[in-house]
């Protein structure tokens, strides 16, 4: 055992470069080669901002309105589930961005149960891949219409969860990454958003309630210390724009009030640049990846064990449970 560990150390120092370090450069030109998709679904009431937050995180006009959708915008009767793609390329990187609404969603006088066309979208998105997936002859890449991540908007009350709020993640929250965002958030005075983002927090728990990025999913310390503050952060009150100001001789995506100019890449006004970076310079292909992993692995391992895990499975006998 001696001898071995001497001859792998002195092998190592006289066969001099081998070139191990390079697997990065292949895996990141057949990445490049290939693109992603990244699909993004947003919740939440009608007048949050959600289309104008997705606009600001991607800088690019990727909501429903600018897709012409909508008409004169009138509220639907039940949830609709809305889901354009745009591919977006940036440093020669491509990726397939779908933005999945869900105009209705809690605007009615009743909203009982209706979370169901929601999570039924997402289950519905499992199956397609599963299906893909139990093929003999199956595609070399499965196109991927999974929902990586789900924005969940809470209105700005200041005083706690709406039912509705608590119901949505409770149900949704063992089937999709959920992450939730205080919308607006230029409407609470600092020390007010501190509170009910510390409100929400203690109702999330008391409810047994996970949210993005789940503490039994940190795969060591550093990524625990690194998931702990951001968990201690969130709900990210964050406030979206697309119009740009003048300020101190810099133009600046804001919202103009009467006191001035909320600058919403200035972390000091929001936490749009924290919620941004999470989600897409840091947490990206971790949200990939646990939707991979844990939500669509659950799924299949339940239904291939109510099928037999034998045979390929039809279209019709899609399951709809939430879990």
């Amino acid at each position: 055992h001696y001898y071995c560990r001497q001859s792998e150390s002195i092998g190592s120092t006289l066969l001099g470069y081998i070139g191990i370090d390079t697997i990065i450069e292949q895996m990141r030109k057949k990445t490049m080669k290939a693109g992603f998709d990244f699909n993004i679904m947003i919740v939440g009431h009608s007048g949050l901002g959600k289309s104008t937050l997705v606009n600001t995180l991607f800088k690019s006009q990727v909501s429903r309105w600018s897709s012409g959708w909508g008409g004169e915008h009138k509220i639907p009767k039940t949830v609709e589930i809305k889901a354009v793609s745009h591919v977006i390329e940036e440093g020669g990187v491509k990726m397939k961005l779908t933005v999945i609404d869900t105009p209705g969603f809690g605007d009615q006088i009743n909203n009982e149960n209706c979370w169901d066309p929601i999570s039924k979208y997402i289950n519905e998105q499992y199956e397609k891949f599963l299906k893909e997936e139990v093929n003999i002859a199956r595609k070399k890449r499965i196109p991927d219409t999974r929902v990586h991540c789900c924005l969940y908007f809470i209105s700005p009350t200041g005083h706690s969860l709406r039912q509705l709020d608590i119901e949505f993640m409770k149900h949704l929250s063992r089937v999709v990454n959920i992450i939730p965002v205080i919308a607006k958030s230029d409407t609470m005075t600092p020390d007010e958003k501190n509170e009910f983002k510390h409100r929400v927090r203690k109702e999330l728990e008391t409810h047994g309630i996970e949210y993005y990025p789940q503490n039994e999913f940190d795969d060591d310390m550093e990524d625990k210390n690194e998931n702990d503050k951001i968990r201690e952060a969130m709900p990210f009150a964050v406030v979206g724009s697309d119009k740009e100001f003048q300020v101190n001789g810099k133009r600046v995506l804001g919202r103009k009030t009467a006191w001035g100019v909320v600058e919403v890449e200035n972390p000091n006004h929001c936490e749009f640049a924290l919620l941004r970076d999470f989600l897409i310079r840091s947490h990206l292909q971790d949200l990939k990846e646990v939707t991979h992993n844990i939500h669509y692995e659950t799924y299949r391992a339940r239904r291939l064990n109510d099928n037999g895990g034998l045979h390929p499975i039809s279209a019709n006998n899609t399951q709809e449970s939430n879990l």
